[in-house]
Formats: structure tokens, sequence, C-alpha cells
């Protein structure tokens, strides 16, 4: 990787981040054996990093520190249990339903050495979502933490993977291929589909590089990842830190006052959050924080005036990056760009490229809206089912709207579609006006995102009742059967819908 980065003309970034230092020739063999056991795959990735850092910390979570070296080792004892006692051959699937903790990166780094695929479930889905969804994907083991209930017929093990530390099995074969490692992200109509690829090292150089170079990461530093690791933004940002050497300071949930206090003792170089945790550090009382040096936004659109108010009490640490699950991070905007062009999400990442199309897939002048298409080594080749994201020109939509500066910084407009972004989560309204409507007072429901400082959007759902019932009511019912995130914050009672003349609603007509 690393000569990869300097061969794409960035040796002044590798230099500072301390990865420009003279690798040991038994390194050097252990590397290579790494990448013939396991090519470029997630297994490879923290083999190659326990070889360079046997005694650097590699997880600080709740159970306390271990290291490179000790995070291999356990990882090579999981994947021979998880061959033997479980079956799991190059070609199975293993969903993981965890929160942040080291179970989460041991349970994904034995699978890919067995060559599984792994399928990595949102924690906040509902009972009834995660039911679906699992008999939907059919994994052949679900590694899960204990407070997630598992569906009947549903082969499982906790998260602790005690057992499987335990097991005396012989280790696992070498796979013939990779596995992929599959994000579950929502359709058209809000089913969750799966976003599978197989990451390598050349996908992951120019995100490295333009990292490196804009955000000034470096080798070692401790990095607080606050999304969840099942998160697009959480998972590359955890390769990143196996790549560098870094560890990683994890908890289960995030709790503002806490990840300062983490910052502070363990003298943490990297922040990786959303906008709304960005949110909740500001309102924690101001800190000394002379480690801190990076905090990278993502997931969710953070704003002008959220960073402007960051980059004052935090000072020039910011960063932002844009991305979805489909195409990786495409962009990362520097503080400075953050600074001279307030609401930008900055430039493409190195090896990537931004076009803005029209609808007939032309491109349009520099300033003006259109659709935002990319390019870059992230890219995943289509949905599990089959269907995948436009593409013109070999290069695929966001699905967003936007515009590029004369600068060729990129700015987001909005949305192709109805989704709504809140939190950093995607939800589409046509999944929660269904919900609605199952309730038997409801006649009619639509959803609609509107704007809020803390999360993006906020959902606010407007129904047409056929008989009495409250919005505390309504509320309570999405609340039990879909994700937290997906529950609409605000019900209104209407006695109609504004609708077009073929009958559509109109949902920009709402609050109007």
């Amino acid at each position: 990787m690393r000569a990869l980065l300097e061969a794409a003309g960035v040796p002044m970034a590798v230099a500072r981040s301390g990865l420009w230092r003279p690798i040991h020739p038994a390194h050097v063999l252990g590397i290579e054996r790494a990448l013939r056991q396991w090519g470029q795959s997630m297994a490879a990735l923290g083999a190659v990093a326990a070889v360079r850092y046997p005694e650097r910390a590699a997880v600080i979570d709740e159970n306390g520190t271990t290291s490179y070296g000790e995070l291999d080792r356990r990882v090579e004892r999981i994947a021979a249990g998880l061959h033997a006692d479980h079956k799991i051959v190059a070609g199975s699937k293993v969903a993981i339903l965890c929160r942040n903790h080291r179970g989460f990166l041991e349970a994904t780094l034995a699978a890919s050495r067995v060559g599984a695929e792994v399928l990595f479930v949102n924690t906040e889905f509902a009972p009834p979502q995660l039911a679906a969804v699992l008999e939907r994907h059919a994994p052949d083991l679900l590694v899960h933490d204990a407070e997630f209930a598992v569906p009947a017929g549903i082969p499982a093990v906790p998260s602790d993977l005690a057992a499987l530390v335990a097991s005396d099995a012989s280790a696992a074969p070498k796979p013939e291929s990779p596995g992929h490692i599959t994000i579950l992200t929502s359709g058209t109509t809000g089913t969750p589909k799966g976003a599978p690829r197989v990451p390598t090292a050349m996908g992951l150089a120019g995100l490295m590089a333009s990292a490196l170079g804009r955000c000034g990461l470096r080798s070692g530093d401790p990095m607080v990842i606050a999304p969840p690791l099942f998160h697009g933004l959480g998972l590359l940002t955890s390769m990143m830190a196996f790549f560098l050497g870094s560890p990683l300071v994890l908890a289960r949930k995030f709790d503002a006052e806490a990840v300062l206090d983490q910052v502070e003792e363990h003298r943490v170089g990297v922040i990786v959050a959303v906008p709304v945790m960005l949110r909740r550090l500001l309102e924690v009382g101001p800190r000394d924080l002379p480690s801190l040096r990076v905090v990278l936004s993502g997931a969710s659109a953070l704003g002008a005036s959220l960073a402007s108010e960051f980059i004052e009490r935090f000072g020039p640490v910011l960063c932002d990056a844009y991305g979805s699950s489909e195409v990786g991070i495409a962009t990362i905007a520097s503080s400075a760009d953050l600074i001279a062009a307030p609401g930008t999400v900055g430039r493409p990442c190195l090896g990537s490229s931004v076009r803005i199309l029209d609808d007939d897939g032309r491109p349009v002048p520099v300033g003006e809206t259109g659709r935002i298409f990319v390019s870059s080594g992230l890219v995943f080749g289509g949905y599990s089912d089959g269907s995948s994201k436009a593409v013109v020109d070999r290069r695929m939509s966001t699905g967003d709207m936007g515009h590029l500066d004369q600068a060729g910084r990129l700015f987001i407009d909005g949305r192709e579609d109805d989704m709504i972004v809140s939190g950093g989560e995607n939800v589409y309204p046509v999944e929660v006006e269904e919900c609605l409507a199952r309730h038997p007072a409801v006649a009619e429901a639509a959803v609609v995102g509107v704007p809020d400082e803390d999360f993006g959007q906020r959902l606010v759902g407007y129904v047409v009742l056929r008989s009495p019932a409250t919005p505390d009511e309504l509320i309570a019912h999405v609340r039990g059967e879909l994700a937290r995130y997906k529950t609409p914050r605000e019900i209104v009672v209407v006695d109609e819908f504004p609708r077009n003349a073929t009958g559509k609603v109109l949902r920009t007509k709402f609050g109007s």
C-alpha cells in the first residue's frame, strides 16, 4: 500500500504520517505470506497489521486493551473454530449483529480468513425487521451481542466468541478467493439490500492518500470511531486504522462526554463521527485536548454553521467526507475547504472522479445543479439481488443532486428521490408510511423530512384518520415495528393530502 501511495504522488503525506519507515526483511516475508494466504481482503489487512505492529494496541474497549499481535492470534483460533465447529467455508455467509467492540472486529477478520461473506446487520433494526432481513439473506451463522434476540432457526454464537477462541482445531484452510463484505442499505421501497464488495489495496489507496494529505492522519494515532462499525463510514475508517497501525478506541454506545474523556485518557489523535455527534460534543464544556488533530465527519450533511462552530471551538481539525454505501468515500473536505467554501464536501479523493450530469447524462456547467456520478476503486458491483444504481460512462449515481464550484469542490443540493437522511441513516418514506397505514386508525399516511440542526433531517408524519388516535400512540406503533431512526419525531393529523391532477401526493406542499 505504501508503494501505491508513493506511486500516486503523495510521498510527503506518507512521510508525515510516519508510514515512511524501513520495513524489516522478516516483516516483508510475513506480509508476502499474508497476501498469498488471503489476497486483498480484511483478513490480509489484519494479518499485515499484526506483522508490522505486533506490540501496538489494536483495540481499546470496555474489556481493556489488546495488541495487534494478540488480536491476530485470537482471530486465527476463531477462524479455526468457525471452520471446524460451524462448518464455515469459503462462500458461507456470516452475519454480524454487534455494537462497537472487539468482538465485531474479531468476527469480521476471522470470517474473512475462511473466505466467507460477511454480512453487517444494523443494530437498530426492530425485531420484525431483523427477522425479515435474516430470513431474506439466510446466513450460515450469526455472531450477536447478548442484548439481541436471535430469531428461531438461525445458527448463532455470542460475540465474546469464547468457545471459538478456545478451539483446538487445525487452522482453517486457505480460501481460493477473498470473501465479500456486505453492507445493508435500502432500495427504493426501503427494503434493506446488500451492497457487497471485496476491499482491495488499490481501492483503498486513493482514499488513504487523500486522508493522509488533507486530514493529516498519522500512523499509531489512537482513533475513536463513534459511528457503528456496520456503517460504511465506521467500517472504512476502521480499515484505515488497521493500515495505519492505530488503536481503535471503541464504545458500544455514543456518549459525548465519555468520548472526550477517552481523548484525554488515551491521547486520541482522531475522532470519527457523524454530524449529530459533533453537535453533542459541542454541548459538552470546553476541554483542553492537545492530542486531538483530526475530526472526520461523514454519513450525513455536516452543514456550514455546524462546521464553523466546531472549528471555532476545537480549531482547524475538522474534515468532512462524502459518499455512500455504493460508492464508498468519494470526496474529502479539509478544514481549509470548509472555511473557504462553507457547505462544501470537498474535492474528489485521489483516483476518484465526480461528474454532475443532467437527466440525459450530459455534463452540466460549473455551478449548475445536476445528478452526482462517481467513479473510484471503492464503487460496488451491484446489489446482492442483482439490481444496481444508475451508471453513466462507468460512473455510478450517488442518488444526490449537487454542483461543483470553480475550484472543483462539490456541494450537495438535495436528493434525486424522496429519501430522507436522518442522523447519518437513510430512511425511505414509503416504508414508514406503510407501517403507519397498518395501524387500524390510519386511513392514509405520508412522511417527509424537514431540516434539523442535530440530525440533518427529522421525520414528520402526516396522517388522515379513520378513527381517533393520538400522535404519541402512532409514534409508539412505528417504534415497535421499525428501527428507531425511522420513527417520526412528530405526527400531524390533517383532513386531506395535497395532490396534483393525477392524484399524486405533493410532499413539498406539507407544512406550507
